[in-house]
Formats: structure tokens, C-alpha cells, sequence
């Protein structure tokens, strides 16, 4: 089994919240201001993507045991009325972005996702992530 990497597009990013201590964030503002990065947010960034290519090895090895989707996937209305016609379940599992289309009903969705594991950002309407949650870990 193969992993593919999508690539995000500008803007999909996910905004978070970390709380660090007074001395660290000193140290990274010493460093913005010697100009090392633009500013903390550059530092932030290099950071995590250093240690996510420290453990690239771990991170690609458990995406292929776990059979996860690495990058961006996107399930459209008509992908979900093929896959009701065919008796079809779904169990998404995304490391990434998973993104049920707008026009999805919460039916529909109900009738053929059996399970969301999303590490990363799942997007979906209000009404298609009340109807699927008890199957969202």
C-alpha cells in the first residue's frame, strides 16, 4: 500500500492555541528580533515541521497500518448516492483534512458513513456533524 501526500492549498490551515512560558516566548522574540524568522508564527511553524520530519518514519509507517488518507479528501453528494446505490459503507479516516460537500444531507450521510477518525480538521455542516455524532471519534 502506497501513501499519497497531498498538498494543502493556501488557506486551509487550522488556526491553534498554545500557551507557553514567559521565558520561552523571550527567547523566541530574541530570536524574531535578531531576525532569524519574520516573526513567532515562522518560528512556531519551522519548529513543527522539524520534528514532524524527525518523525516522519513513525508518522508514514502508522498511516499505512492504520490505513489512513494523508492530505486532503473531500466526499461530494454524488460519491455518497454512488456508494448508497452499491450498498456501500464508509469509514473515513483522514490524517489531514476530511471535507463532506455542502450539499450533503444529513441523511445521506447518515445512510453511508458508519465512522470519522479525523486527525487534523473535519468540515462539514452543522446538520451533517449532528447526524454522524456518535460516529465521530
Amino acid at each position: 500500500m502506497s501513501v499519497t501526500e497531498l498538498k494543502p492549498r493556501v488557506g486551509d490551515s487550522e488556526k491553534i492555541t498554545i500557551n507557553l512560558g514567559v521565558v520561552d516566548l523571550g527567547q523566541i522574540d530574541l530570536l524574531v528580533q535578531e531576525g532569524f524568522y519574520a516573526n513567532r508564527t515562522d518560528l512556531i511553524r519551522t519548529a513543527i515541521r522539524n520534528q514532524l520530519t524527525v518523525h516522519s518514519d513513525v508518522v508514514r509507517q502508522t498511516i499505512i497500518r492504520k490505513s489512513f488518507v494523508l492530505g486532503l479528501q473531500t466526499y461530494s453528494r454524488r460519491e455518497l448516492e454512488d456508494r448508497q446505490r452499491a450498498g456501500e459503507r464508509l469509514q473515513i479516516q483522514v490524517v489531514g483534512l476530511a471535507s463532506i460537500a455542502p450539499d450533503v444531507t444529513p441523511e445521506l450521510a447518515a445512510a453511508v458513513i458508519d465512522s470519522v477518525t479525523v486527525l487534523g480538521a473535519f468540515h462539514a455542516s452543522s446538520a451533517v456533524k449532528a447526524a454522524l455524532a456518535g460516529r465521530i471519534h
